[in-house]
């Protein structure tokens, strides 16, 4: 395969999307030839670029650049010329990518598609035998379930998880697992053993630099999303006053680059002081989130917004009368485009 040819031909996909040329990644030709290392590393690039993107812009804006960045990895395991090894890195990372797109897929609310990439990731991980994929797949699958209503498929996805991670020795992807165990108690309702493991959580997260290197997926891991999963588990057992400082920390915490992370925790603290009372305050925190939406497509966001606007429906105040409108009229003109 031509090196020239390989790092001319950038996704076409690009071409609706102003992207800097750092985040452009780069894509193989559709014809045979010799891969190497120099091409593997292009392809790995280019998904790098994808995790940026959905950090900034939410799953639906994502998910057909990811979608192309995926063809053209099979394209390149179905038509080239490679050793044995690079040919399990290519198969790995086509299902790494296949896992992603599912997770593009569950932040745009399309939660049967997102089910589907899974279960192909999670045989990919199975054939491949590598055990990094089946927790990011497990991880993912975790929160689809408590995101569901579906707790108990959760908790045992994310112990499946934590098994392999343990098994590996890694402290992030144990406190990974562990937030995912976390999220599924208390979902349940089981507040004391969803406080042990966030505990456990907070505790691996202070071990990060220990142990074995942690994948690059694992980067949006940090001190904003344990906070934000104990602000979670305050609001599931019903102590809204006790979940707000964690929620102001979680977004004072989490770094810009993460947009769509931060539209949920901006909904989800509205949402939150809403409930506890404060539905001055959470009024002008959704409205004030409206003006920087207008780069996030997600449809996890655009739920929360919904439920926002029906916490404080029944609020008879001016402030909240006039947020309830413009929450109603923003999620009107987003169904609409």
């Amino acid at each position: 395969m031509d090196r020239r040819a390989f790092l001319t031909d950038s996704l076409g996909a690009a071409a609706s999307v102003s992207l800097p040329a750092h985040l452009r990644p780069l894509t193989p030709p559709g014809r045979s030839g010799s891969v190497g290392t120099p091409h593997l590393l292009e392809l790995r690039e280019g998904l790098r670029a994808l995790f940026q993107l959905d950090d900034a812009y939410g799953g639906a804006a994502v998910r057909s650049l990811a979608f192309r960045h995926l063809r053209r990895i099979q394209r390149v395991i179905d038509t080239g010329t490679y050793p044995d090894t690079i040919g399990r890195q290519l198969k790995l990372l086509a299902g790494e990518m296949i896992g992603w797109c599912g997770w593009l897929h569950y932040d745009a609310d399309e939660q049967k598609t997102a089910r589907r990439y899974w279960g192909e990731a999670l045989t990919a991980a199975a054939t491949l035998g590598d055990a990094n994929l089946e927790i990011l797949v497990f991880s993912q699958m975790s929160l689809q379930a408590s995101f569901q209503g579906r707790p108990q498929d959760g908790l045992d996805l994310a112990r499946a998880g934590q098994e392999r991670a343990t098994r590996l020795g890694s402290p992030v992807l144990q406190s990974i697992m562990a937030c995912r165990e976390t999220r599924a108690l208390s979902v349940m309702a089981d507040g004391k053993t969803a406080g042990r493991r966030l505990t456990d959580a907070m505790r691996l997260l202070d071990h990060k630099g220990r142990g074995r290197p942690f994948p690059e997926w694992t980067a949006f891991h940090g001190p904003a999303e344990v906070e934000y999963c104990q602000g979670l588990l305050y609001n599931e057992l019903g102590n809204y006053q006790a979940a707000v400082p964690f929620l102001r920390a979680a977004l004072t915490h989490q770094e810009i680059t993460y947009g769509r992370n931060r539209a949920l925790y901006r909904l989800m603290l509205a949402n939150t002081l809403v409930k506890a009372d404060e539905a001055e305050e959470g009024a002008a925190y959704a409205v004030e989130t409206l003006e920087q939406l207008d780069e996030v497509e997600s449809g996890r966001v655009l739920r929360q917004l919904a439920e926002v606007a029906h916490a404080l429906r029944p609020v008879d105040t001016a402030s909240a009368r006039n947020a309830v409108e413009q929450l109603d009229e923003y999620a009107r003109l987003k169904s609409a485009a």
